[in-house]
């Protein structure tokens, strides 16, 4: 069956790329809902953003999605990974500004706070789109793939030149609890001199050592060092997850990346949408439900940081 949350929860914090406070509370929601965003500061026009693929206006740096109006949310990627990895199809996301907190990092704030308000089962059956064909996106070295299974699995490998990132490369399937045991807790990452640059730019404001891995050559500059020796490559993961949850069901499939960021996901749900015969809706059956992600989560399954 669908699922919502239980009550609501409320996070603070700042923008990444603003720098800026931002408020957001997390709101149950009915069947058939989906998730959408509602700016609260937006007094005149449509506030409503809907969390889906063909919203989003691309770009390299986070899922950035816009509705009719020009109303925009950015950096929704991690949320979003939190409510899918949690099996949450339904919520109402209000937001006092144009970008969601950043918390740590990672989606772990998210995914502890869902898991303690509780889930609550919905009378609607879980439909999932099947994939029934490869369908494939490149540019340069990177390309992403979404190919035919019968659960929901994520290939990623990147290779970065910092010895302290490296090549990293990781396959899980994401049935059950795995999100949250496996990714949740892997924070967004950059090299020192991305850093730099973007801080000319106006961007990643809100950046610091705390909210975000930052690496230069060898060395690990945050405190405390790694959640995890491959923590970048789960990141990307958590990311992709994020991403393929603007599909506005659950995948049945594999998605395999290669050096891919939220452009290139996005670019892949396009493709999907416009292939024809590439796939198909299926109402879940008790089984398949069971295989979905965060299907049977628990608090318990939180990694110790969060």
């Amino acid at each position: 069956m669908q699922r919502t949350l239980k009550q609501s929860v409320t996070f603070e914090g700042v923008g990444l790329h603003s720098g800026k406070p931002a408020h957001l509370t997390v709101r149950p929601a009915q069947a058939g809902h989906g998730i959408k965003f509602c700016r609260t500061d937006i007094a005149i026009g449509d506030a409503i953003v809907p969390a889906r693929w063909d919203a989003v206006e691309q770009g390299p740096l986070c899922t950035r999605i816009v509705n009719a109006s020009g109303v925009d949310v950015s950096t929704i990627e991690h949320v979003m990974a939190a409510l899918a990895g949690c099996g949450v199809y339904n919520a109402l996301i209000e937001l006092d500004g144009p970008e969601v907190p950043i918390l740590d990092g990672s989606a772990a704030p998210f995914v502890k706070r869902f898991l303690e308000a509780g889930l609550a089962q919905l009378e609607e059956p879980v439909w999932a789109i099947r994939i029934l064909r490869d369908v494939e996106v490149r540019r340069g070295e990177a390309w992403a793939r979404l190919s035919p299974a019968d659960e929901m699995q994520i290939d990623f490998s990147i290779d970065f030149e910092d010895a302290a990132i490296g090549r990293q490369q990781k396959t899980l399937n994401m049935a059950n609890g795995s999100f949250v045991r496996e990714l949740c807790d892997s924070r967004t990452f950059c090299r020192q001199a991305d850093v730099d640059a973007m801080h000319e730019q106006g961007l990643a404001l809100g950046g610091t050592l705390e909210n975000a891995v930052v690496v230069e050559g060898d060395k690990v500059l945050s405190p405390g060092g790694l959640r995890h020796a491959d923590e970048a490559v789960r990141h990307k993961m958590l990311d992709a997850l994020g991403d393929l949850a603007l599909a506005g069901a659950p995948i049945l499939g594999v998605y395999t990346g290669a050096r891919a960021g939220h452009a290139m996901t996005n670019a892949l749900l396009r493709k999907l949408f416009e292939a024809e015969g590439a796939f198909c809706f299926v109402r879940c059956t008790p089984a398949q439900a069971a295989r979905l992600p965060g299907a049977g989560v628990h608090l318990g399954e939180m990694p110790q940081v969060a």
